[in-house]
């Protein structure tokens, strides 16, 4: 098994990050209520310390926007981590609108995951095959208008858990299309995926 550890690179990364993170701030300033999200996400986006937190930065502010309103209006659950309902609920539509446009300016990196360098080449074939049509690395130019969020570089135990609940029924999706691409995938093919977008090198 080829696994391939970047904790070096990562920690490097995340000097870059904290500068970056200064940069957009100067463009979108630091909302009222950013501990709301901080708390857990982090004022960077990348949730650090917290496995089944996902990174949010980088993220296009819409599709921020629709996760936040679709956890306000109910139409996501929070399974097992009841914080995030709790959390959104008191925020008004501004509140949500400058959230998104915050953690969307900054830089998404890649995470300090190992990965098994095998099972990403499965996983991107499968992504390749049912992903790719809606989710576009987080570099690719056309990402705001892309149907759904970029996975690369995201966690690992959060992508099982989202995927997981995803299949289970515990997490309706919000895209019709994305059910038919669900019911093709299996427990080794979410693994493989897994890898695949651990994988992800932004400077690459």
């Amino acid at each position: 098994m080829a696994v391939v550890n970047r904790s070096g690179s990562f920690r490097a990364q995340r000097g870059k990050l904290l500068l970056l993170v200064l940069a957009a701030a100067f463009a979108n300033a630091e909302p009222a209520n950013i501990q709301v999200c901080a708390a857990c996400h982090g004022e960077d986006g990348a949730g650090v310390g917290h496995d089944y937190v996902p990174i949010i930065a980088g993220t296009p502010a819409a599709h921020l926007e629709e996760a936040l309103y679709a956890y306000k209006d109910g139409a996501r659950k929070c399974i097992g981590v009841p914080v995030m309902c709790d959390a959104i609920a008191p925020l008004s539509d501004d509140d949500i609108v400058e959230m998104a446009d915050y953690y969307a300016a900054m830089p998404r990196l890649s995470t300090d995951e190992e990965f098994d360098r095998q099972l990403a080449a499965v996983g991107k074939i499968i992504h390749d095959d049912l992903c790719a049509q809606c989710h576009v690395l987080p570099t690719d130019e056309n990402v705001e208008d892309a149907l759904g969020i970029p996975l690369n570089g995201q966690k690992g135990a959060y992508l099982r858990l989202a995927l997981g609940a995803y299949l289970t029924g515990d997490r309706e999706t919000l895209v019709p299309i994305m059910s038919d691409k669900l019911r093709l995938l299996d427990q080794d093919k979410i693994e493989a995926l897994v890898h695949y977008y651990a994988s992800w090198d932004p400077e690459s």
